[in-house]
């Protein structure tokens, strides 16, 4: 059995699109819950680890501080990215992570001009993006459109925005259970910037360890 040069008992995670790097956070809370932890009396702050499987090294980017929480890291054009966000600074700041140099922000994006909401990088390149009862993208370029109670986007690729939406057909409002006829189901629907749909089939979308898209 092989070990990490430091052990902290935390349970790591793939990092889609590479084979190098597993990533572990110290709690569960996320941008959003910065909000709540303010109202009252601020958070502890959270510490994001990555695991070398190269070297077995263990990757702090940052010390722990107080009212600081970061987002899950995504791989692309060959680097690391993640966010900060500091309830104090009030600010969010998107980091290009290399273990071999050093932590380099890209850009910061001032916390009231974001929806802290599903607050998460997608994409490759990527996109600093939320999704709320809106769609919202920050970086590289600002643009939005109305998201229906149905659709999540999943990714960004070559100026469309990928989505699934789901739909349940035969379903027993009056009784509220499925009849024989039930159908759970969802389909990918492709928008440009401006929100206007470009296509629409049957499927779902499925990311693969090598960080590729598959539909189902």
């Amino acid at each position: 059995m092989k070990r990490f040069k430091k052990i902290n008992g935390k349970y790591i995670e793939k990092i889609y699109g590479q084979d190098r790097l597993a990533y572990a956070m110290s709690d569960n809370e996320d941008l959003y819950d910065l909000i709540a932890w303010s109202e009252r009396g601020g958070y502890q702050g959270s510490v994001l680890y990555f695991y070398d499987f190269e070297t077995g090294e263990v990757y702090q980017p940052f010390e722990k501080k107080r009212n600081v929480v970061y987002s899950q890291p995504e791989f692309a054009d060959g680097f690391y990215y993640f966010l900060q966000g500091d309830y104090d600074a009030k600010t969010v700041v998107l980091y290009r992570y290399d273990p071999n140099s050093v932590v380099t922000p890209v850009v910061t994006l001032p916390m009231d001009e974001v929806d802290l909401y599903n607050l998460r990088i997608v994409g490759n390149p990527v996109y600093v993006i939320s999704q709320n009862e809106d769609f919202r993208c920050y970086y590289p370029e600002a643009f939005s459109f109305p998201l229906e109670a149905n659709e999540a986007v999943c990714f960004i690729e070559d100026g469309l925005v990928y989505m699934e939406a789901w739909f349940e057909d035969g379903w027993d409002d009056v009784n509220d259970c499925a009849t024989d006829e039930y159908n759970y189901y969802h389909k990918v629907r492709v928008k440009d910037f401006q929100g206007n749909l470009i296509r629409e089939e049957l499927g779902a979308l499925h990311q693969a360890a090598d960080g590729t898209w598959w539909m189902t």
